[in-house]
Formats: C-alpha cells, sequence, structure tokens
C-alpha cells in the first residue's frame, strides 16, 4: 500500500497500460494452466519423493505423469504459438541455455548447503539450531562483501567469473569432506566462507551472460527464467541430498554392521573395553555387556551418518566441476554491455 501512495507513474506509463487495457490483454492461459501444472506436479514429487520411496509409491507415478503430460503438451503449444507465456526457443540458445543450467546448479549447491549444514550440526554435532545459524553468518557476510567486489569486476568476462566462483565452491565441498568426529564451529565457519567467495562470482555474471544476445522484448522472459532456475534448482538439490542422505546412510551401515562381531579383533577389544568402563559407572538399567553392544551399535550409526553427509558434499562438489567447463562454453559479451546487463 505505502508503494502505491510513494511511487508515482509517469503520464506516459499510464498512457501505455491505458492502451494495453483498450485493446485487450494477449494473455496465454492455455500455456501457464500446462507451465503451472509441470511445475507443480514436480515439485510434489521433489518434494514427496524421498519421504515415500520414490517411483516405489503411487502417489509419486502419479504426479510425475501429471509433470510429464503438461510439460510434453506445452512444448509444442509454445512451438505453435505466436505469443506463449514462454518463449522456449530461449532455452534452446547455447548462451541462454548454459546460463539456465549453470542457475540450477547454482541454485542446488547454495540451498542443498543451506539445509544440509544446520541439518548435521545439530543431528551429528548437538548444535542449537541458533549455534547452527551462526556458523553459516561468516558466510552470508563474505556473501555481501563479494557481491560489492563483483560488481567492480565487469571488466572480466562473465564466464571466466562463472568457472572462477564454481571452483571456489567446489573446493568447499572438497573442504567439507574432511569432517569427522570432533570438528570444530571454526571448520563448518571457515567452509562456508569459501563458499561465500564463490557463489556472488557466479550470480552476478550468470545474469550478465543470460541477457547477452537477448532482444529487449524478451528480457521479462529471461528474467522471469533466470529466477525459476535458481529456485527450482534449489528444490532439485534438497531433493538430491536428502535422496543421497538416505541411500548411503543405508549403504554405509550395512558395510560397517559386517565388521562388527566377536571375530573380529578390533570389535572383540573394543567391547571389552566398553563393558570394563560400564561395569564401573552406575546402572544404565542393563548388564555391561548389553550397554557396552548398545554404545557402540550408536557409534557405528553415528559414523555411517558421518559417511553420507561426505558423500552428500561429493555429489554438490561434482555439480559444482560440472559447472566449471560449461560456464567456459559462453560467448564473450561485448565491452559496455556487462554493467548494463548487471
Amino acid at each position: 500500500m505505502a508503494i502505491y501512495f510513494c511511487i508515482q507513474d509517469k503520464p506516459k506509463d499510464r498512457e501505455a497500460r491505458r492502451k494495453i487495457w483498450a485493446k485487450g490483454l494477449d494473455f496465454d492461459l492455455v500455456g501457464f494452466v500446462l507451465v503451472a501444472t509441470f511445475l507443480g506436479a514436480l515439485e510434489v514429487v521433489l518434494d514427496k519423493g524421498q519421504e515415500d520411496d520414490w517411483f516405489g509409491s503411487s502417489f509419486i507415478v502419479t504426479f510425475t505423469a501429471i509433470s510429464a503430460s503438461a510439460l510434453v503438451l506445452f512444448i509444442p503449444w509454445a512451438l505453435l504459438k505466436s505469443n506463449p507465456i514462454i518463449d522456449i526457443k530461449m532455452l534452446a540458445s547455447r548462451q541462454f541455455g548454459a546460463c539456465f543450467v549453470v542457475m540450477l546448479g547454482v541454485g542446488a549447491i547454495l540451498i542443498a548447503t543451506t539445509q544440509m549444514l544446520p541439518q548435521m550440526l545439530q543431528e551429528n554435532y548437538g548444535y542449537t539450531a541458533t549455534l547452527s545459524g551462526l556458523a553459516l553468518s561468516p558466510g552470508g557476510i563474505v556473501t555481501m562483501v563479494m557481491m560489492i567486489v563483483v560488481g567492480r569486476l565487469n571488466f572480466i568476462q562473465p564466464k571466466y567469473l562463472i568457472a572462477a566462483g564454481s571452483a571456489f565452491v567446489a573446493y568447499g565441498m572438497y573442504y567439507l569432506t574432511s569432517l569427522y568426529g570432533d570438528t570444530s564451529f571454526g571448520f563448518f565457519a571457515w567452509s562456508r566462507m569459501i563458499v561465500g567467495v564463490g557463489l556472488p562470482l557466479m550470480f552476478v555474471p550468470i545474469t550478465t551472460a543470460s541477457y547477452d544476445g537477448i532482444p529487449a522484448s524478451k528480457t521479462d522472459q529471461a528474467s522471469s527464467l533466470i529466477n525459476l532456475a535458481r529456485n527450482f534448482g534449489g528444490s532439485i538439490g534438497v531433493s538430491i541430498a536428502q535422496t543421497v542422505l538416505a541411500r548411503r546412510e543405508q549403504f554405509h551401515q550395512s558395510r560397517l554392521a559386517e565388521q562388527v562381531g566377536t571375530w573380529n579383533p578390533g570389535y572383540h577389544q573394543t567391547l571389552q573395553n566398553a563393558q570394563s568402563y560400564f561395569a564401573g559407572q552406575p546402572s544404565t538399567g542393563g548388564s555391561p555387556s548389553q550397554t557396552g553392544i548398545a554404545w557402540i551399535g550408536q557409534a557405528v550409526e553415528q559414523q555411517a551418518s558421518f559417511l553420507s553427509y561426505i558423500d552428500v558434499f561429493v555429489v554438490l562438489g561434482v555439480i559444482a566441476a560440472f559447472i566449471i567447463p560449461l560456464a567456459l562454453t559462453l560467448r564473450s559479451v561485448k565491452a559496455g554491455k556487462q554493467q548494463v546487463a548487471a
């Protein structure tokens, strides 16, 4: 309401709007319904897939079919209509299509790491929600500073900035693979700062590169598609991360459990030490042997969890590394256009 009263339209803008309303809106309602159905159903699949065991669930299969059907119907509709709600020919171009894929990867990494790091800190390290948020805060500060720095680097081709940012993010993910049970607060803060350096090097140049070669009449669609890629990439990233986490935790737990048995000298010695320790402690409701076995079982579960989170960071690192060669395929932007696009 405050914006309505404080920001006044120019007379020529009001006149242009009046002419549009007088002529009638040329709105692609069919295309809008198909796109909304495609994205809405796919979002349900991504959000509920892991929870419902993906295609083992008839619910997920049904929504996948709905999403795929809407997409199949929309493609010929958009190609044949003179003014579709989304010009999918833009996605087929090398420059904009590559930028769209890069932004999908950036959104996946940004949102997935923002969710997975606090989740891991609270589940495996006993952090409170506040403390886990504070571990991400230095990265946020670095990101804000880097946004200003990147704005001053318009003399460097966007493709090189994107590749450099991807390298920083990939290194940040690699850095996280060295976590262990006694990792400090500073380790996670530093890892987020590394990622905070890389993400701005990708965000701003992608916007610059994506507008290169786009007609002025299509800039609104270009902006919408890039924002869609970022947000939808985040959903894809979270879905991939949660699936990898669940599946790999089961894998690691089964492999670690194979080594748990009295035939294993290491397990036998550990169990004896645990029994001796718990025998000297106040009663826990079970015998020292039962308590020792339970303690080892808990350690196996914790180690499986650590290993599965490491696998998640490996996958996100691979996504970041994949962006590097993709970014280098972008065209060079002519001097003078970068600042305008940004």
